[in-house]
């Protein structure tokens, strides 16, 4: 049986749990008109299709927790799920990172660990919960859509200079509080 709850110290090394692959197979186009986000996907080609995985972070427990909140998807007393979420100078607590052991994707779990999320938002008085996904990262982003986020931004320069060159990060929020 799955449960998510918040890592506490005595679990500390969960929040390490290893970033596998994720699959990049196409892209969102956000466009702001009127007052209001659009987006459209395009689909990649099959020859286009790759695969992406994050290096490992090697997260202090000790130096975050301070001003983060951990959320782990257990089965049974095995991590297999995480959510990061820290605290924001405005009313959106920040989804600082977001991953699925890929043995349990497409099974509910990121869900999970968003309403536990909309949780402890809602517990340190928060109007909701912000994040971003890379516009090449159709999945991610086409994810948070379906659990309630919205686009409410577009960085078009955040990685000029770096490997990732070319690719935008899009905000998402998720407003919890009405």
């Amino acid at each position: 049986m799955i449960t998510v709850k918040i890592i506490d110290n005595d679990h500390k090394s969960d929040i390490n749990i290893p970033n596998q692959p994720f699959s990049l197979f196409g892209l969102m186009q956000p466009s702001y008109n009127d007052g209001k986000w659009d987006y459209k996907t395009e689909l990649f080609s099959e020859d286009k299709i790759s695969e992406m995985c994050f290096p490992d972070e090697n997260y202090d427990y000790a130096e975050l927790s301070e001003n983060s909140v951990f959320v782990g998807a257990y089965d049974d007393e095995k991590c297999i799920g995480l959510a990061i979420l820290q605290q924001a100078f405005f009313k959106y607590m920040y989804l600082y990172d977001l991953k699925v052991n890929s043995d349990y994707r497409n099974k509910h779990i990121g869900a999970m660990l968003i309403e536990k999320s909309k949780e402890v938002a809602l517990e340190q008085g928060y109007l909701g919960i912000y994040t971003q996904g890379q516009d090449n990262n159709l999945g991610a982003c086409l994810f948070y859509l379906k659990n309630g986020f919205v686009i409410g931004g577009l960085d078009t320069h955040v990685y000029t200079g770096t490997s990732q060159e070319g690719k935008s990060d899009i905000l998402f929020y998720l407003d919890i509080k009405n």
